[in-house]
Order: structure tokens, then sequence, then C-alpha cells
């Protein structure tokens, strides 16, 4: 955990790459773990850094002059507004996160970072719910908290909205992943919401620095984390072009369980929803369905170290 002005080298280091959009994840850890410094990042050329990297890269985004600058604001953020950062290599980074295809290599996060030991579901939907929509990510959310499993959704407007009240109404904790840095919150409506996910012990967090925006294309690309962060999602209702179904596509590349609300399955505003369901996506309208389906032998996750499973619920808690 990284707080504050007082940065090495190194973490100033972190930051500069967190700002290189124009490298992946894994160019950025290469990278990380290659330089000693900012110094000797600043004194790359783009060749240099292509030669790094091995790949020709062409891009315009590249100002090594602006980075010192930039770092040593984001870091005054930082300090201003309690963010912390974790690199990909640190005990405390999320480990779920590094199994993921283009994994993010550092993280920008206030709270408490979510439990490894305690398996998240992802609740996820379209923006403009109609009003069963609300009250079903409500519910969910709640028996959520109830059981003790922790939500993972994206602070938006619409489900997600519903989905982190939830949990915080059913005395559980909840992680929301932004498309933009920490030191603002979007949308600016859901501000009280964040303060209360902090409060009860949650987390916010994003992969994007300190002064970036919520760019649109930023929003698909959180979507990988929300359901990284994750053991299922739950898509609650969808539209056919909601941007939940990306998160679903993001989960089956993931090896995440894919699961749907069943109770909204009939309503013609989850079209997207419903074809999840006819692809062979996971029926679940409670908490307990949602257990028993990690209870079933067929279905249980396996840690890496291959020692024992992750730890599952007593379904007489919900």
């Amino acid at each position: 955990m990284i707080h504050g002005t007082n940065l090495t080298e190194r973490q100033k280091l972190f930051i500069a790459l967190s700002y290189c959009s124009f490298l992946k994840g894994s160019e950025r850890l290469l990278l990380a773990r290659t330089l000693d410094g900012l110094p000797s990042f600043t004194a790359c050329s783009i060749t240099d850094i292509g030669t790094l990297v091995q790949r020709d890269i062409r891009t315009r985004c590249y100002h090594p002059q602006a980075l010192p600058q930039a770092v040593e604001k984001a870091a005054a953020l930082m300090h201003a507004c309690c963010i912390n950062m974790t690199f990909y290599d640190d005990p405390d980074f999320p480990p779920l996160l590094r199994e993921i295809p283009d994994a993010p290599f550092l993280l920008y996060y206030r709270g408490t970072l979510p439990d490894p030991e305690k398996p998240a579901a992802a609740l996820v939907g379209t923006r403009r719910p109609t009003g069963y929509g609300m009250k079903a990510a409500l519910q969910l959310g709640i028996e959520c908290g109830h059981a003790g499993i922790p939500v993972v959704s994206g602070l938006a407007r619409g489900i997600d909205t519903f989905a982190h009240r939830g949990a915080l109404e059913g005395g559980g904790t909840t992680v929301a992943v932004l498309a933009c840095g920490l030191d603002r919150l979007y949308p600016q409506s859901n501000a009280r919401l964040a303060g209360h996910i902090l409060e009860k012990g949650g987390c916010i967090l994003s992969e994007y620095a300190p002064g970036e925006q919520p760019l649109p294309y930023r929003f698909p690309q959180r979507n990988r984390l929300i359901s990284g962060l994750s053991r299922a999602i739950i898509v609650v209702e969808a539209p056919a072009k909601s941007g939940a179904l990306i998160t679903a596509d993001f989960a089956l590349e993931q090896g995440r369980d894919v699961c749907v609300h069943a109770g909204m399955q009939d309503f013609i505003q989850n079209a997207g929803g419903k074809k999840l369901a006819c692809d062979g996506a996971i029926p679940v309208q409670c908490a307990a369905d949602l257990l028993r389906e990690w209870a079933n032998p067929t279905l249980q996750y396996l840690q890496r170290d291959q020692k024992t499973q992750l730890p599952l619920f007593d379904t007489g808690a919900v």
C-alpha cells in the first residue's frame, strides 16, 4: 500500500506508466520491472520503449518531459483524497486480477481492498432499469450482504446503484470499480453512496491515475476488472446492447460463472439478459441460488496452489 507525497523513484515510475495508455498492461508491467525509476523512463525515446517491449510503437501520446509534473500532481491528489495504490507484484494486489488477460499492472484505491478469501459476486445491468429491475438488484444485493458475499459493481446509475445500496443495507461490503481517477466520482450523483461504501469497510478502485477523465472507451475496459474481481457475475436487467453484456463476455473469457436474474427473463427491456439465458447462463433469483451453485462439486473453484478450495458460505445464513 502506498499513500501520500513521499514517493520513491520506482513508485513515481509506476504512476508515470499508468498515464501511458498506448502501452498494454503487460508492457507496463515489463517496464516497471525493468527500469529503476522515473528518470530512467523519461530518458527513453519512443524507439527505446519499443525495443524494451519488443514491438514497433507509433503514438503521439508520449511526452516524457511532461511526466514528472503529472506524477507530482497525481501524488498531491493521492495525498489530498486518501488514495492508495498497489502494484501487481505487491502482496495486497487482488490475486484474481493476476489471472485475467490484460491484467492491470497498478491499482489505485480508497478504502479496504477486497478480501481474497471471500468469493464475490458482480451485479451488473442497465443504467435505465425498470422498477422491477431496481427492486431485483436491491433485493439481491441485500441477500448477498446477509450471506457475506461481497458485491462488485461500477457505481453507475441504475442497476449498479441499487446493487451497491442493497449490499450495504444487508450489512455487507461492496466494491465500486471506476473508469476515471479516484480524485473525482462519476457520476457525481453517487458521491454520497461512495461515502457510505467507504464507511462500511468497502472499496472504490480504478486502474486510472488521479486526474484521468471518465472517457467513453474506459468504461468497457473497466468492466474486465468488475468481472475479474468476482467469482460470478449476475446480469440483473440488460437490453440488447447493454454494456453489462460486455462484462459477461469478459467473465466468460476469464472463466467466471455467468448468471442472469431468473425473475427478469420475461421483461421486454431485458432482451440482453434473455439471450444470455438462452445461451446457457445460470439462472439465479436469490443469494441462496448462487450459494447452491457454488456448492456444486462440478463448479467449485480451486485455488491456484491446488491445496484447498475457496471457502464456501453456509447456506443456512441466507
